[in-house]
C-alpha cells in the first residue's frame, strides 16, 4: 500500500490545459493578441490543427484545435491566470483590446454583495480586495467561445505551497514586481531602525523574496 505522505520520486509537472473552440484561426488570432507565445501550429491527416500558446511566465501552456478534444465549444471554466498586480494586468490587456470586466473580490455570506456569480461559495463585491490581501483579488475575461478565464493577484503563497529551495520567478516583470515590495518594506525596516542605512540590505531583501514566495513570516 502506498504512503500517500511520501514525496513522490518523480515530479509530475502541469504541462497542457485543452480548450475547446469553434473556430481555430479565430481563437488564433485572439490568443496572440493577449500577447502569449506561439509555440506550435501543427496540421495532420484526418483534418488534424493543434495550436499551443503560453502565457507570460507560465509554466503551463494551452492548446486547442481541430479534432483535439470533444468538449462543447465555449465549455473550459475558471482557467486561472495568476498576477502579481491585478490593475497593472488587467489594464495591459485593455491596452491589447481585450475586454475584461472590472475588478472584483470575494468575501462575506450567500446573502450579502452583488446579484453576480458565487466564487467558492461567496458573494462578488466591486472592486480590488480593500486590504489587497493575496489570493482576493480578480478580474474576468473570455476568449471568442467563451471560454473563461480569471486573473488573481497573488503576492504571498499560503504556507508550504513552495519549498524554500524551490522559490523561483518567472520573468523579469515578476521578480521586479516583488522587488518594489521588498524595497517598500525594507523602507520600513530601516525606520523602525532610526533611519540607518542598512548594511546587509541585499541579505534582507533576499530573505523577504523567499520569505514572501513560500509564505512564510516576513522579516521585520
Amino acid at each position: 500500500m502506498t504512503n500517500a505522505s511520501t514525496a513522490p520520486a518523480v515530479d509530475f509537472k502541469l504541462e497542457i490545459v485543452v480548450i475547446p473552440v469553434s473556430d481555430v484561426d479565430r481563437a488564433k488570432a485572439f490568443y496572440e493578441k493577449l500577447g502569449w507565445r506561439l509555440d506550435a501550429d501543427f496540421a495532420g491527416p484526418d483534418d488534424y490543427r493543434v495550436i499551443q500558446f503560453t502565457p507570460p511566465g507560465s509554466g503551463a501552456s494551452v492548446i486547442f484545435g481541430k479534432n483535439v478534444t470533444a468538449a462543447a465549444p465555449g465549455s473550459a471554466q475558471g482557467l486561472y491566470l495568476i498576477v502579481s498586480d491585478i490593475e497593472a494586468a488587467r489594464d495591459e490587456l485593455l491596452g491589447r483590446g481585450i475586454a475584461v470586466g472590472e475588478p472584483f473580490h470575494a468575501e462575506g455570506d450567500a446573502h450579502e454583495g452583488t446579484d453576480e456569480p458565487y466564487l467558492f461559495g461567496r458573494r462578488r463585491f466591486p472592486g480590488v480586495d480593500p486590504e489587497r490581501g493575496t489570493y482576493r483579488s480578480y478580474a474576468s475575461f473570455s476568449d471568442p467561445d467563451g471560454n473563461g478565464w480569471l486573473l488573481q493577484e497573488i503576492t504571498t503563497r499560503l504556507p508550504g505551497r513552495i519549498d524554500a529551495n524551490g522559490a523561483s520567478f518567472t520573468s523579469p516583470a515578476d521578480l521586479a514586481a516583488a522587488l518594489r515590495r521588498a524595497g517598500a518594506a525594507h523602507g520600513e525596516h530601516e525606520k523602525r531602525n532610526g533611519g540607518k542605512h542598512d548594511e546587509n540590505w541585499a541579505d534582507w531583501y533576499a530573505e523577504y523574496l523567499v520569505r514572501e514566495q513560500t509564505g512564510e513570516p516576513l522579516p521585520e
